[in-house]
């Protein structure tokens, strides 16, 4: 089993930055893909982010691409998700997933077999 916890979440200005990190506990993630999804009230859980398990390959939404940048720390077990000039459309709930066994460049919440608790991120205009 896996636990993820998600931190870095808050409030920020348009056009601000915030640094989302999720941390990972009981097994190592060195092996997993991993990814990022958003949830704004009302809405689908969206694709963000994902990770090949070994850093070389990304993929990102078309409304985050130049934007958003996704990282991983196998030595601290560890997957960030840097986001530069934040808009109030980035306003979400983001989760970070593990345990996928695809990674294509348009994933979906059941390509990832565990989930964080999510953590806020509010950008106000």
């Amino acid at each position: 089993q896996v636990q993820l916890i998600e931190s870095g979440g808050g409030l920020v200005q348009a056009g601000g930055s915030l640094r989302l990190s999720c941390t990972a506990s009981g097994r190592s993630i060195g092996s997993d893909h991993m990814g990022w999804f958003r949830q704004a009230p009302g809405k689908e859980r969206d694709f963000v982010a994902a990770i090949s398990w070994s850093g070389g390959t990304t993929y990102y939404a078309d409304s985050v691409k130049g934007r958003f940048t996704i990282s991983r720390d196998n030595t601290k077990n560890t997957v960030y998700l840097q986001m530069n000039n934040l808009k109030p459309e980035d306003t979400a709930v983001y989760y970070c997933a593990a345990d996928a066994t695809v990674l294509v460049g348009d994933m979906t919440p059941t390509d990832f077999g565990s989930w964080g608790r999510g953590t806020q991120v509010t950008v106000s205009s």
